[in-house]
């Protein structure tokens, strides 16, 4: 039985939750977000407190689901609370970021500019090296900032490029390191 399915959870104060017609729908103060719902599963909304069911708990893949949409029913209830951001750094010389209009504007060495266009409920704030992707979808959240990543992924012996905040690059020794060792 899936651990993370079985777990109750509590609509926050001026949150509201419909399910109609196989797909459930969150409403709170940042927004709204909906899904549609796998015919195996089931939400259940009573007094406040909201869990997921499905039809067999022992089927494995019923098991995944389970699991799968309750992380996802969380997720969203704290998107439509408090919202969710990732942060990205740009290092390197002459690279930088700017907002044009929602759009971000990345200068990452390229011979042209990059244009990444905001997706509806993604909002991008650039401060100093510092870029913020905010939004109340995980998921497009998460995939918006792999996205501006990929653009310029941190090369290991300069460090330049752009990197999640909390990301460790693994640095390597250049060829000059390695001629004066021997």
């Amino acid at each position: 039985m899936s651990r993370i399915g079985k777990k109750v959870r509590t609509i926050p104060q001026g949150v509201t939750l419909d399910i109609k017609d196989g797909e459930f729908t969150v409403k709170g103060p940042k927004g709204s977000l909906s899904l549609k719902l796998n015919p195996r599963v089931t939400i259940v909304n009573e007094n406040g407190e909201v869990s997921v069911k499905v039809v067999n708990p022992e089927n494995t893949k019923d098991n995944a689901l389970w699991g799968t949409f309750s992380s996802i029913l969380e997720n969203m209830l704290e998107g439509v609370t408090t919202g969710f951001n990732k942060k990205l750094e740009i290092n390197g010389v002459g690279y930088k970021a700017t907002l044009k209009g929602s759009d971000l504007n990345l200068e990452v060495g390229f011979s042209h500019p990059v244009l990444i266009k905001a997706p509806k409920d993604i909002k991008f704030e650039v401060e100093k090296n510092v870029i913020t992707v905010s939004g109340i979808d995980k998921q497009m959240v998460g995939e918006m900032a792999a996205q501006i990543r990929s653009t310029k992924k941190v090369e290991p012996y300069k460090g330049k490029g752009i990197k999640y905040l909390d990301e460790v690059v693994k640095r390597k020794a250049g060829k000059t390191a390695a001629k004066g060792a021997a």
